[in-house]
């Protein structure tokens, strides 16, 4: 995380409310609980264990080649684990042998987040000035609070971020082909092992928590100067829709590989090679020139080198949902803060169709395992939970959204056709605005918009935020 904002004297923090009208709490806040950090941490060692138990169960049976995939896909994403971990700590150039001969160990995320507990619970010991400002647009009332951001704050939201790009890196390089595979290999076995099903389960639960983290990410990357805050209704919407959208589609893929094997090998290269060029084929259209500021000491190579990496897991995370974000090589963050609703409808879109197109082939195409299996009642109800995932999703972004009052265009107005939507905007247009579904984006309208008793100055300071990147 960035934090940008600088540091001010007491005297002019003291004249700041009178002046740009700014609430500034400069009460200690109790420092919240790395609980993201803990059950990520949870997470990596219950997946990595239960492969370790699974592969010594295919050891023993001879199953070669289900443990050859076992191993890899659980070494994989630990070791780009361990190298994020490190690239975002900066632990190279400090001198820190016991925690790089643990990284060495694949216990890189156990250590950290031993670290970020004994920080947590050394917390509020011993006064500490503040090391940043950050300022935030707070949408209820409608005006800016300023926060001091001490060290132990600052330090454990670092632990925060690189344990949420670690819970994508898992979920989308290693849980997601982990749980394929082990889907698979239960299908053409047909049975089921205690192992495998413990494993797929906690592969399933990682999946769906790395969905769940990267929508709240494009949302605090998107809104990064709005104090955004999720109620539970919002994470119960977001939950149902990732783990329904991720179930149907890994569900879709493994029904379509037992029917033709060799076909799904071009299906998913051809998803990763279009979403990996996607991004590389806009950034050549726009001319840019590749981002500088991704990390100060990496040469024009180690940018490249690391916009790839960034860029795979992009598209690994789009051939089986959809990641919530849009990539913008030429910008220091590389991402686009828009909200492109066309785009979202175009990959739901072309997602169903592709799934139908594939559960059809199946269908017809379907070996004798399933002659005791309903196949038409299979394929109503892949297609079926996929819809239900897509109303969840509309329902998140039409009424549960944090941010839905800053919407270009709401869910509601998509939906209808464009006379419709002419004949409802030259209606709003005679009307006080109304934020529930009205077209307003804060770097648009003004400021004291966002007041209900539009008491804010119109001259105010701009915000600063905090700001949040999956780099």
């Amino acid at each position: 995380m960035e934090e940008q904002g600088s540091e001010i004297t007491d005297m002019e923090r003291c004249s700041s409310p009178e002046e740009y009208g700014l609430v500034v709490e400069t009460s200690r806040r109790r420092v919240n609980p790395p609980l993201s950090v803990v059950w990520t941490t949870m997470l990596y060692c219950a997946e990595f264990i239960t492969a370790c138990i699974l592969c010594k169960s295919y050891h023993k049976s001879n199953d070669v080649i289900w443990m050859s995939f076992t191993i890899t896909f659980m070494l994989v994403p630990a070791v780009l684990i361990q190298l994020t971990l490190t690239f975002i700590h900066r632990d190279l150039g400090r001198d820190r042998p016991l925690v790089l001969f643990l990284h060495l160990l694949q216990l890189g995320p156990v250590i950290r987040c031993f670290e970020a507990l004994v920080i947590y619970f050394k917390a509020g010991q011993h006064e500490e000035p503040y090391v940043t400002l950050s300022r935030k647009t707070n949408l209820q009332k409608g005006r800016e609070i300023e926060l001091e951001i001490g060290q132990t704050e600052r330090t454990l939201a670092t632990h925060r971020n690189a344990f949420k790009r670690t819970a994508v890196i898992q979920a989308f390089l290693g849980s997601t082909p982990q749980l394929t595979l082990q889907l698979y290999a239960t299908i053409q076995e047909k049975y089921i092992l205690s192992d495998r099903l413990a494993l797929m389960i906690i592969t399933l639960i990682s999946i769906t928590y790395g969905a769940l983290v990267c929508s709240v990410l494009a949302i605090q990357i998107t809104y990064d100067s709005i104090k955004v805050r999720l109620r539970p209704a919002a994470y119960l919407c977001m939950v149902v829709w990732r783990a329904l959208e991720i179930t149907t589609r890994v569900m879709t893929l493994v029904l379509f590989s037992t029917a033709l094997t060799h076909w799904v090998i071009l299906v998913g290269a051809l998803n990763l090679l279009f979403f990996f060029f996607l991004p590389w084929a806009e950034f050549w259209a726009r001319r840019g020139s590749l981002a500088e500021g991704v990390e100060n000491n990496l040469s024009k190579l180690g940018t490249a080198v690391v916009l790839c990496m960034f860029t795979l897991l992009y598209a690994c995370i789009n051939v089986f949902c959809w990641s919530a974000v849009e990539l913008d090589l030429a910008d220091q963050e590389l991402i686009d803060r828009k909200q492109s609703w066309l785009r979202l409808a175009l990959y739901y879109s072309g997602r169903f169709l592709e799934n139908f197109v594939l559960i059809t082939l199946w269908y017809f195409f379907k070996s004798d395992f399933y002659q005791y299996v309903c196949a038409p009642l299979v394929v109503v109800q892949l297609l079926i939970g996929y819809s239900v995932a897509l109303l969840f999703m509309l329902l998140f972004y039409q009424f549960c959204h944090p941010c839905r009052s800053l919407f270009k265009f709401n869910v509601h107005d998509c939906l209808h056709c464009v006379c419709c939507r002419r004949r409802a905007a030259s209606r709003r247009g005679s009307m006080p605005p109304s934020y529930s579904t009205a077209a307003t984006m804060l770097k648009e309208e003004p400021l004291e918009l966002l007041d209900p008793q539009n008491c804010l100055p119109p001259d105010g300071a701009g915000p600063l935020g905090e700001r949040e990147s999956l780099a």
